[in-house]
């Protein structure tokens, strides 16, 4: 097979991401994050996390909890944001392994090598930081249609709130577009993007300098 004849790589488009995230949205809240195999799988565990975020955000800002229960919150918020974060790194994996950016012996390294052809651009956010925000939008984009429906507010509040779904759905509609054309220009060979390893230091004992110092203090 000449290179011409080459299939063409098949990417997740923003469509399908947009719908994979409305599904869940409306499936509603899991307690068990879903199994991943594939780029759409981490899409999945991605979202899980985030929809987790956003739960333990709005408990952990109640003014009449007891303080042990704020605590518990901000800590399952630190465990979220490591998965969360760690999901989107698998999403990176898996697109740049499927358009050939990255050079395979290097993947889960700290350090994953990038293969670009020359002159291609480097995107500063990666395709899986857009996955990522297309997740967080369309939780915004569900908070924010479940209050054009509340019937103890004014007419006021709920303009204001159909004027911001409104502005949200663009957003989200924006950013799939840049979405796309990432991934095009990538497979084109104009673009690419790096696995980021965000190196999480407030999770970890050895880095984080309250941590470091109670660990390490006298009895």
């Amino acid at each position: 097979m000449t290179t011409s004849e080459q299939p063409a790589i098949t990417l997740p488009a923003a469509r399908e991401i947009i719908a994979l995230h409305t599904a869940a949205v409306a499936a509603g809240p899991s307690s068990t994050a879903p199994l991943a195999d594939d780029v759409l799988g981490w899409a999945r565990v991605n979202h899980f996390y985030n929809a987790s975020l956003w739960a333990e955000e709005d408990l952990a800002r109640r003014q009449k909890a007891l303080d042990a229960e704020i605590v518990a919150n901000k800590r399952a918020i630190d465990r979220f944001n490591q998965a969360r974060n760690d999901a989107i790194e698998r999403i990176d994996e898996w697109l740049l392994s499927a358009l050939g950016l990255v050079d395979a012996s290097s993947i889960g390294s700290l350090t994953p090598r990038s293969t670009q052809q020359a002159g291609a651009r480097l995107n500063s956010e990666t395709a899986g930081s857009m996955v990522d925000r297309m997740s967080i939008m369309a939780l915004k984009i569900e908070a924010m249609r479940l209050q054009t429906l509340r019937s103890d507010v004014d007419e006021a509040h709920l303009a204001a709130c159909r004027e911001r779904l409104t502005r949200l759905r663009q957003q989200r509609d924006d950013l799939g577009d840049c979405y796309d054309e990432l991934l095009a220009d990538s497979a084109a060979g104009r673009a690419y993007f790096k696995v980021y390893r965000q190196f999480k230091m407030y999770n970890d004992p050895r880095l984080n300098p309250a941590l470091v110092v109670e660990n390490t203090a006298k009895p």
